[in-house]
């Protein structure tokens, strides 16, 4: 893994070192999966507080945590705020095509669930 240089830098795998079962791992979670997709579509990189989570913020800190360190989002520093963005050219250099088929089934999960409880 890459090293922090200073106390708010925080660490990043490099590109090389983002593996897909980590990735997998990250996604397979229902509440980082809504963090993703909701990232994707917004399509730019977002603070912490902008996601409407149904868990405590210590646990809302663990799913970023978790997100970051398995190389799917990058998180950063702008002011006081952490800002996260969605590691797409990345994850999508390494795993073509992975990506958008994780967003379109979880897309197509939502929809199905919302009419067989709608």
């Amino acid at each position: 893994m890459t090293t922090a240089t200073s106390a708010r830098a925080l660490d990043h795998p490099a590109r090389e070192e983002i593996r897909l079962e980590g990735v997998l791992h990250a996604l397979s979670d229902a509440v980082r999966l809504r963090i993703v997709s909701e990232m994707a579509r917004e399509g730019t990189a977002l603070s912490c507080s902008f996601f409407d989570l149904p868990v405590t913020k210590s646990t809302t800190t663990h799913h970023f945590r978790v997100l970051r360190e398995s190389g799917v989002i990058r998180q950063g520093y702008q002011g006081t705020a952490k800002l996260n963005a969605l590691r797409r050219d990345d994850l999508d250099a390494l795993f073509p095509g992975l990506l958008d088929s994780v967003l379109a089934a979880a897309e197509a999960q939502v929809a199905r669930l919302n009419r067989s409880h709608g």
